[in-house]
């Protein structure tokens, strides 16, 4: 029982990596850039659950939805305050100014919400589930995290190979003249593909906000985690993101379980770098082709 719970928390923890990695893999694949604090939007995201729904006293659905639209919104800001300047004339500072852009918001958070943990209530994270007769300390909400997780993977996978609109987001990285000659607003598109990336790391941070105590600076590790499987997954592939992710998220959970937190952050990263050095392009990824 022991090795089950173990591994069904670490799909659910898997799934909340995979879903903050897709939102690297939605703007990388559009643009070429990432927002390096996914992991600050997935921490909005659960501060506003709570706060909606806990300090405000709204319904639980009605909060969830309110903090989903403006972790989006503040994608669309991240694009136009911390990208777009950067990107258009060809700088690589971008990638310091997202980051910059989440130390502003985690201590924006930590100075209006305050430093201390706290739990959000939730029907699908109080009574544990009972197989038999005997409690395994799961809860409903473990088991439908990694089902959230793949569907949202499948329908993004879907939209962009298989809808006009997903192949005009991919057509802006791969060939920006020629997208904009065919009709393609590039700008418009770039930023949907944030909005986008902060909405799956806004339901991660909606879906773990029961499981783990809110507080301002819960997003860092998990956003650290995330990148690590959007880069061992494939950043290219929305399938590579989740399995990984979810690969990541068992071997974490496994390892936690047999030798003690003490050896998961080591033993976990090592895995990450072995991995890498077999397959420099991700498990799941291709190595780019170079027209010369």
């Amino acid at each position: 029982m022991l090795m089950l719970s173990a591994l069904v928390s670490g799909l659910g923890l898997g799934s909340m990596y995979g879903l903050i990695a897709l939102g690297f893999y939605v703007t990388y694949a559009v643009s070429g850039t990432v927002n390096f604090a996914q992991g600050s939007v997935m921490m909005l995201g659960a501060v506003l659950t709570y706060t909606f729904a806990q300090t405000l006293g709204w319904p639980l659905g009605a909060g969830i939805v309110a903090s989903l639209l403006l972790c989006a919104l503040y994608g669309l800001v991240v694009e136009f305050v911390a990208v777009r300047p950067f990107a258009r004339r060809g700088s690589d500072t971008w990638l310091m100014a997202t980051v910059a852009l989440g130390i502003v918001l985690d201590n924006l958070v930590m100075f209006t919400f305050g430093k201390e943990p706290r739990s959000l209530p939730s029907p699908l994270a109080q009574v544990p589930l009972d197989f038999g007769g005997e409690g395994i300390g799961l809860y409903p909400l473990q088991l439908l995290i990694p089902v959230v997780g793949l569907v949202l993977a499948g329908v993004l996978h879907l939209i962009a190979r298989r809808t006009r609109w997903g192949t005009g987001m991919l057509a802006v990285v791969q060939n920006p003249a020629a997208a904009s000659l065919m009709g393609i607003p590039i700008r418009r598109v770039v930023s949907v593909a944030f909005a986008i990336s902060a909405l799956f790391a806004g339901v991660a941070g909606v879906l773990i906000a029961p499981l783990f105590n809110v507080h301002s600076d819960m997003g860092t590790l998990f956003g650290l985690k995330a990148f690590a499987v959007a880069i061992l997954g494939g950043i290219t592939s929305a399938w590579g993101v989740m399995i990984a992710g979810l690969l990541f998220g068992v071997v974490e959970a496994l390892i936690t379980s047999t030798l003690g937190s003490g050896y998961t952050q080591i033993i976990t990263f090592a895995l990450v770098i072995v991995a890498l050095a077999l397959r420099p392009n991700g498990l799941f990824g291709r190595a780019e082709v170079k027209k010369v």
